[in-house]
């Protein structure tokens, strides 16, 4: 069984609300299209540090992930990115990871895992 991956944007919620309440232009928006690692069974979006930067995500608080090797980690909970794929959209915190998963690398930089 092979790894699936989607061509999805990730937008800063905030910049969007902020976008629609016209305090800012929608080129100002800090959004990045990435190839993302699909797990059907994920229950939230993992994104790296750098991304979240990139994206000018703040730290809400602090969230325990168990990977898939058993390793339990205490990661950072993001404010809400917009998930945009296919016509649909959803918005949820990311959770942001300190080591890397296994199967992936490159310009696999967003996971979806539990």
């Amino acid at each position: 069984m092979g790894m699936v991956r989607e061509k999805i944007t990730l937008k800063n919620s905030i910049d969007v609300g902020n976008y629609q309440r016209g305090i800012i232009k929608e080129t100002d928006i800090r959004q990045i299209t990435v190839y993302a690692l699909v797990d059907t069974g994920a229950g939230t979006l993992v994104i790296s540090e750098e991304l979240r930067v990139q994206l000018g995500l703040a730290v809400k608080g602090l969230r325990r992930a168990t990977f898939a090797n058993n390793v339990r980690e205490m990661c950072k909970l993001t404010e809400p990115v917009d998930i945009h794929w296919n016509n649909r959209y959803i918005a949820i915190p990311a959770m942001v990871v300190h080591q890397v998963l296994t199967g992936v690398h490159g310009d696999d930089i967003v996971c979806l895992v539990k």
